[in-house]
């Protein structure tokens, strides 16, 4: 059961995807929003055997709300359904639901199979075949995000930890532009005053790089920053580039 966001990444013939894998249990619903706001689309995965739980509804709201532009519904445990007709009527479920959150319902691929099989027996064609067609859908359905090379560097940080001998790292998904090693940046919110640093490192899922750009998901190592001066909700911005601001405007959703 996953309780926290966590990041993989892996390939297929048209695209590489860094997935943003998020909690499905209604406890942790709440920890579904850190991923979701950086998503360029979405994998919904629905139990055949149970049909949309109540969580099921909070997550295509979430994704409405934060502006997720498309969504392939993956409908998971088939295996254990031995009635045709109700994988029909889950499936009617689903895309009602996602037409009532404004979700085009009709749509949206709907990928029936079982996790579990493919999991088992990773050299099994038959047992993975479901799994392909997933990332089919996925390649085909969503559409090819822009990015924001060209506009200056700001990067949300979703977590901060420090390495032992090399400093403190801050994660995050880059909204816009692109940061080199070397660079100089701010670290911006919650508090009066920027503070000034530079980026000594920068890695995506464990490699080492030179930069990194907008929509990468990636770790900055910076230069002089103790692990308490810099904390989630804040961002690291390209220097000048963005003001902090004490009121705004906004939409809450209260869980």
């Amino acid at each position: 059961m996953t309780i926290a966001v966590s990041h993989v990444e892996y390939q297929t013939e048209k695209r590489h995807y860094a997935h943003i894998d998020c909690p499905g249990h209604a406890d942790f619903v709440k920890n579904m929003i850190t991923g979701a706001a950086q998503m360029d689309g979405a994998i919904l995965v629905v139990s055949a055997a149970d049909g949309p739980m109540p969580q099921t509804r909070e997550h295509i709201l979430l994704a409405r709300q934060v502006g997720v532009p498309a969504l392939v519904v993956f409908l998971n445990k088939v295996d254990l359904v031995d009635d045709p007709e109700l994988l029909d009527l889950v499936e009617m479920e689903i895309r009602e639901l996602l037409t009532k959150y404004g979700f085009p319902g009709d749509d949206i691929p709907i990928v029936r199979g079982a996790s579990k099989p493919a999991y088992d027996s990773p050299a099994d064609p038959e047992a993975n075949k479901c799994i392909a067609d997933l990332l089919d859908a996925v390649d085909s359905y969503i559409p090819e995000p822009e990015r924001e090379l060209d506009k200056p560097f700001l990067m949300a940080i979703e977590d901060v930890f420090s390495i032992e001998g090399r400093g403190t790292v801050a994660t995050g998904r880059i909204e816009r532009g692109v940061v080199n090693v070397g660079d100089e940046v701010e670290i911006v919110g919650l508090k009066e005053k920027a503070d000034k640093t530079t980026v000594t490192g920068v890695e995506m899922f464990k490699k080492v790089l030179d930069s990194g750009q907008a929509g990468d998901n990636v770790g900055c190592l910076l230069r002089g920053i103790n692990r308490e001066a810099i904390e989630r909700g804040q961002v690291l911005a390209k220097p000048g580039t963005i003001k902090p601001h004490m009121k705004f405007e906004c939409e809450v959703y209260v869980l």
